[in-house]
């Protein structure tokens, strides 16, 4: 049976001062017991990296990276590729999260080709699916995450625990609002039903919940079947909250 992974995205937050302090707190905190039960990971900005890479080490931690491009080097000013995240350290990379899908107009053919190169420089990626308020209004939920799947996998994905999938409600990020544990539920299990047609080992592919998981929801969530951990954001930026978090799994 797989631990669950509970993965913090610290998006655009926090400076060294903060870093510090905060990798501080979590070589203090987290437990060998939670340990035995969760894979824990972060993903600070790609400047912080370095800065978290030994303490993240210290405390058995992974290091995660928040996008990578889709190639893998040359006249590409401000990308950061896979390899070069792969030569800071990093064991993930998220790719297709629903900011980067609507403020960078990014199109699961671009997913599909950052998470092919994740994948080639020995990165696991984390690829984010989800809908929005107005297409789950509608009853087309299902049919955009599906389409999300079927174009954003990468090709060279051969057994399960290459990827990791994220169920991002896009309604639900940074609101507070959470989907209901039935929402999660149905979402997820249509989830494993679409990757159980891609790959004969689908129990392999840990499927994240990325919606406003807080301590106070975590213990249920993390309960349900196919939910295989969590895609943390605010909570991830307090060592108490987001061990708190890891500490249900």
């Amino acid at each position: 049976m797989l631990k669950k992974l509970i993965a913090g995205n610290w998006k655009m937050n926090l400076d060294y001062q903060g870093v510090d302090a905060l990798m501080d707190d979590l070589v203090e905190q987290l437990s060998p017991e939670t340990l035995e039960r969760a894979d824990i990971a972060i993903c600070p900005p790609a400047l912080y990296l370095s800065r978290a890479l030994e303490r993240a080490q210290q405390a058995e931690i992974s290091l995660g990276a928040q996008d990578c491009a889709d190639q893998d080097n040359g006249a590409y000013t401000g990308q950061v590729s896979a390899a070069m995240l792969a030569d800071a350290g990093c064991s993930y990379v998220i790719v297709g999260h629903s900011e980067r899908r609507e403020y960078n107009g990014e199109s699961n053919a671009a997913v599909k080709a950052k998470a092919q190169k994740a994948i080639a420089h020995v990165l696991t990626p984390i690829i984010c699916v989800g809908e929005s308020d107005a297409q789950r209004a509608a009853g087309q939920a299902e049919a955009v995450v599906g389409q999300q799947l079927k174009e954003s996998l990468p090709d060279n994905a051969e057994q399960g625990s290459d990827i990791v999938i994220a169920y991002e409600p896009v309604w639900a990020i940074g609101t507070g609002n959470v989907a209901s544990e039935d929402d999660v539920q149905a979402m997820h299990a249509f989830i494993y039903k679409q990757l159980s047609e891609r790959f004969d080992d689908p129990e392999n592919v840990r499927i994240l919940y990325g919606g406003s998981m807080k301590p106070e929801n975590a213990a249920g969530l993390l309960a349900l079947p196919h939910v295989d951990g969590g895609l943390i954001g605010g909570a991830s930026l307090k060592a108490e909250s987001f061990l708190s978090i890891a500490s249900c799994a």
